[in-house]
């Protein structure tokens, strides 16, 4: 049998692997299944579609439902362009934290879930633990949904799922959801004294972007429902980050390609929203159509992520809480997989160490004080488990 890893040598592997979003994962799935069998676990595969990519699941104890989920992603965001004071790829202790891609968002959070996992088989306990990395969540949770499903035909199903994204370790019970929209607005070129005559794709899409302001104006004036009033803000946003078109100041422009995401507070459908903005562009492409009828829009949904819903006496949220003490209100506005576990019909909550603030930024960092918490954390968690 290999050696049994600790939490800090399993995140400084994990954290070695450069699992960007844009990249393969395999090599660190790959390396995980080898540890987990060696030490006498059996591992779950779920590809992505091209294969290049995939999630990895696993349970210990006794063969029922009803059991924990441990679950995490191996995907990290991008570094390039950040200015890193050290590796990126190699975890660093400084003035009392862990620097490194990954370290918070969220391969601490892994590493202390794989010490968790191989910890409760070798000690034993009476309700089953499972773990669940999965792919492409940077990217819009893409790849929790079908590894969920996959779960559910190979384990039995489980009752409540902690999704570690940082939360200080306390009990996130809400979160808001999202939804992101890639608008390519197509128009028709002429030499921009005639302007009349063609169709400006960048100045048709701008009246798509003022809607997104109008509808950002109109939410911060209403006044929020009592699931929206925990939020900050307490309103649904409509965003718009990136943007390009255009070929020269003098053609009217034949392209503009932007991305629009919605952040949807509990309480509101992102159906709703979906269908609002789709209205919008029918008038906009209508208007585009009545100069040159090449014009056009095209809008693809390339994420979709539904909120975390406060449950009444969630299972997961009582688990957490019995954990770690925790009685506070905590909701975020940020996404996770949470929603889609919930969506799923598991109860679930998000609970992990570290500060979201950190997460995607250069030296990114964990605190060795947060580390240390997560690891109690899942060190009461096993005990719980080994005693019910």
């Amino acid at each position: 049998m290999t050696e049994r890893l600790s939490p800090r040598a399993l995140m400084e592997k994990l954290v070695a692997f450069p699992t960007v979003s844009r990249d393969s994962n395999l090599s660190l799935v790959d390396w995980l299944e080898d540890y987990l069998s060696e030490q006498g676990i059996t591992c779950h595969r779920h590809y992505s579609e091209d294969n290049q990519k995939a999630a990895l699941f696993a349970q210990v104890g006794p063969d029922v439902e009803g059991g924990i989920v441990l679950s995490g992603h191996t995907d990290v965001v991008p570094v390039d362009g950040q200015p890193w004071t050290s590796d990126p790829f190699t975890v660093q202790e400084r003035d009392g934290k862990l620097f490194g891609r990954g370290c918070v968002d969220m391969k601490g959070f892994d590493a202390l879930a794989i010490w968790a996992l191989v910890e409760a088989h070798h000690t034993g306990i009476k309700r089953p633990l499972q773990l669940a990395l999965s792919y492409d969540e940077e990217v819009g949770c893409i790849g929790a949904p079908p590894m969920i499903e996959a779960m559910q035909n190979v384990l039995p199903k489980a009752s409540a799922a902690i999704i570690g994204e940082p939360s200080m370790v306390r009990a996130v019970t809400g979160h808001k959801g999202g939804a992101g929209f890639r608008t390519h607005v197509i128009g028709y070129e002429v030499h921009s004294s005639m302007m009349h005559t063609g169709v400006n794709a960048i100045m048709s899409g701008a009246k798509l972007i003022e809607w997104a302001n109008q509808c950002n104006a109109a939410n911060m004036a209403a006044r929020p429902g009592p699931l929206a009033a925990n939020f900050e803000p307490p309103f649904t946003t409509v965003h718009v980050g990136t943007i390009s078109g255009g070929t020269a100041h003098n053609i009217t422009a034949k392209d503009c390609v932007f991305g629009l995401d919605f952040r949807v507070v509990p309480g509101e459908e992102i159906e709703d929203w979906h269908s609002a903005y789709l209205a919008r562009i029918r008038e906009v492409e209508a208007e585009m159509k009545a100069v040159h009828p090449d014009a056009r829009i095209d809008v693809e949904q390339y994420f979709s992520v539904p909120a975390l819903l406060p449950e009444d006496g969630g299972e997961a949220e009582a688990i957490v809480r019995r954990v770690t003490g925790d009685n506070a209100s905590h909701v975020v506005s940020y996404g996770t997989e949470a929603g889609q576990f919930q969506a799923a019909g598991y109860s679930a909550v998000v609970c992990g160490p570290g500060d979201i603030a950190q997460a995607h930024q250069p030296d990114e960092y964990i605190t060795l004080d947060q580390f240390n918490a997560g690891h109690e954390f899942m060190r009461s968690l096993v005990d719980m488990l080994r005693r019910d």
